[in-house]
């Protein structure tokens, strides 16, 4: 087994959890940031594929799973305090589980912080998940 700590300090992270940035590969867009856990990590790095915790359902989310929409890790890069993931994905589908193809396709305005959509979604995601 790969010893990770040299990489990644897990235990900066509270309940052993620290926030993976999803970027895409090619046009350097962030897609999401989630959660990952040792076992998380542990995994994308042997799969390839990237793998987070999820902190509602309490286990390991492999990214499109479920929707197929799945990022394939072309790089892992950490902050300088290896408390902070970055993978730089390709992405497959919608990152986003409201179809989107990231999770900040939402802009605000400055003067009254409401909120407009920026970019067209992808898919339905009631035909992704199910009601």
């Amino acid at each position: 087994m790969i010893d990770v700590s040299a990489a990644v300090d897990f235990s900066r992270g509270a309940d052993g959890l620290l926030p993976a940035i999803a970027q895409d590969a090619d046009s350097d867009r962030v897609l999401m940031m989630a959660w990952m856990n040792e076992e998380a990590f542990r995994e994308t790095l042997a799969t390839g594929q990237a793998v987070y915790y999820s902190r509602s359902r309490q286990a390991l989310w492999r990214k499109g799973e479920t929707s197929g929409h799945r990022q394939s890790v072309k790089e892992i890069r950490v902050d300088c305090d290896r408390d902070t993931i970055l993978l730089r994905v390709e992405q497959v589908g919608a990152a986003c589980h409201e179809g989107f193809q990231s999770c900040f396709f939402r802009a605000v305005d400055p003067h009254d912080a409401s909120l407009t959509t920026v970019d067209p979604r992808l898919v339905d995601p009631k035909q992704v998940y199910g009601t």
